[in-house]
C-alpha cells in the first residue's frame, strides 16, 4: 500500500510530536484530532501518522476504541505491514536471544521493546506462545504466525489469550492453537541448574516467568545451606532456583495447589525432594501464621503478583507491598536475607522501594539494600517506555 493510498490520522497542534520522533512508541486518544472518519476506522487498521502540518511521522496501527489509539509500527510511512516484515522484526529479536542464550528457552519477543507492540512471544523448544495483546496483532495473526514459524523453525505455536491489555483493547480471551499439536503435559524448562515444569496450556500467563531469571541466579549464590522460604512462589521459580544453589530446606508457599505441584515435579526432576515442601494457603495468611509460630528462615523470597498494575491502583498496590514486607521481616533470621519483588508497571523503583523499607521498619528491623535487579535481556527496555521496564528486584541483609 502506498503513502499516498494509506488512510491517515492527525496529531493535534499541542501533541508532543517531539516525544513521537524521539522514539515514543505510543499514541493517546488526547493527543489525536478524533474526527469521524477516524472513528469510524476498524480496530487494528494500518495507517499513516502525521504532524499538525500534515508532515508524515510513519506508519501506526490504530484502534478508535483504546486509550492507546495509536502505536507506531514504523518510521517509514509507507512500510508493508506483512509476514515478511513481521519476519524481519522477529530476526532481529531471534539474534539476541541466540547470541545471549545457549537453549531456545526465553521470551523472544518483549512487545514494544522488540518493535512488534503489544505482541508478546515466549518460546519453549519447539513450542511458542504468543500473546496478541493489540488489535493490529489479532487482526495479522496469520502473518506473525506464519514469520513465527518461518524465522525459529517452531512447530507449535499457541495463542494465549489472558493478557490484561486484551481487554482494554476490547479483544476476546480464548485461547487457540494456531500451528501444530498443543503439548499434552507440562514441559521441563532448565534454568540456573534448576528444572521448571511449564503448563503452557493451564498456566497462568504463558506458562512460566522467564523475566526472573538473572535475580533466580543472584538469590541462588546466597541459598547454600540456607532454610529457604519462597513466597507467591507459583511453579517455583526463586525456591526451586535455591535448591540449585545449595539450600538445606526449601519450602514453597502459594495459594495454587497446581502450580505447587509443579513445583514439585521440578524438585523431584532435580532429585532434591527430601529438601523440599509446599503449603498451599493464601500468603498474607500463611505469614501471618508463619510469624505467631516464630518461624525463622535464613533467606526469604516474596515475588507477588502486580499489585499496581495501573496508576488508580497505585496508592493501594504500595500498602500492599509494604503489608507483604512487614509479614515477611520478622521470618528472616539475624543476619538473613529477604527478597522483594514487584511486577507493577505504575510502581516505580523510588516508590517501591520506600514501601518496602517502611514494611521492614514497621516490623522493627533494619535493612542493608545489597542488590536491585530488574528483567533478564530477553526482556529488553524501550528508554522511551518507562512500561517496558516494569520488573524490580531488591534483595536486604537484615
Amino acid at each position: 500500500m502506498s503513502d499516498l493510498s494509506r488512510p491517515a490520522i492527525r496529531l493535534k497542534p499541542k501533541a508532543n510530536v517531539r516525544a513521537i520522533r524521539h522514539g515514543s512508541p505510543w499514541v493517546f486518544d488526547n493527543e489525536l484530532v478524533l474526527d469521524r472518519r477516524t472513528k469510524a476506522l476498524a480496530p487494528g487498521s494500518i495507517v499513516r501518522l502525521e504532524d499538525a502540518e500534515r508532515i508524515a511521522l510513519g506508519t501506526v496501527a490504530v484502534n478508535p476504541g483504546s486509550r492507546i489509539t495509536a502505536r507506531m509500527l514504523d518510521r517509514n510511512p509507507e512500510a508493508v505491514i506483512d509476514a515478511a516484515w513481521c519476519a524481519a522484526r522477529l530476526r532481529k529479536a531471534l539474534s539476541l536471544r541466540q547470541r545471549v542464550y545457549d537453549a531456545p528457552f526465553y521470551r523472544l519477543v518483549h512487545a514494544e521493546s522488540d518493535g512488534l507492540p503489544g505482541v508478546v512471544i515466549d518460546r519453549f523448544g519447539d513450542t511458542a506462545v504468543l500473546q496478541p495483546n493489540a488489535a493490529w496483532a489479532e487482526a495479522h495473526l496469520d502473518a506473525l504466525t506464519e514469520a513465527l514459524c518461518e524465522v525459529t523453525g517452531v512447530s507449535c505455536v499457541l495463542k494465549n489469550a489472558g493478557g490484561r491489555g486484551r481487554a482494554l483493547e476490547g479483544l476476546d480471551d480464548q485461547d487457540a492453537v494456531l500451528r501444530g499439536t498443543a503439548p499434552d503435559a507440562p514441559l521441563p524448562v532448565e534454568m540456573n541448574g534448576a528444572v521448571y515444569m511449564a503448563d503452557l496450556t493451564g498456566g497462568q500467563k504463558t506458562g512460566l516467568f522467564y523475566d526472573q531469571r538473572e535475580n533466580h541466579a543472584f538469590v541462588a549464590r546466597l541459598a547454600q545451606g540456607a532454610r529457604v522460604l519462597d513466597v507467591f512462589s507459583h511453579v517455583g521459580g526463586f525456591g526451586l532456583a535455591a535448591l540449585a544453589g545449595g539450600a538445606s530446606r526449601v519450602t514453597c508457599l502459594d495459594s495454587s495447589a497446581p502450580a505447587l505441584a509443579l513445583a514439585a515435579e521440578g524438585a523431584a526432576r532435580m532429585g532434591a525432594s527430601d529438601r523440599f515442601e509446599t503449603t498451599e494457603a493464601n500468603a498474607f495468611d500463611g505469614m501471618t501464621t508463619m510469624g505467631a509460630a516464630q518461624a525463622l528462615y535464613d533467606l526469604v523470597i516474596c515475588d507477588p503478583p502486580a499489585f499496581a498494575p495501573s496508576k488508580p491502583a497505585l496508592d493501594k498496590g504500595l500498602r500492599a507491598y509494604e503489608r507483604v514486607a512487614r509479614l515477611a521481616a520478622p521470618l528472616v533470621a539475624e543476619d538473613g536475607y529477604l527478597v522483594l519483588c514487584s511486577c507493577s508497571h505504575a510502581a516505580d523503583p523510588v516508590s517501591f522501594t520506600g514501601a518496602c523499607l517502611r514494611g521492614i521498619g514497621r516490623a522493627g528491623r533494619r535493612a542493608q539494600l545489597i542488590h536491585t535487579g530488574a528483567a533478564g535481556p530477553d526482556h529488553p527496555l524501550l528508554p522511551q517506555l518507562a512500561e517496558s521496564g516494569y520488573l524490580k528486584a531488591l534483595v536486604f541483609r537484615l
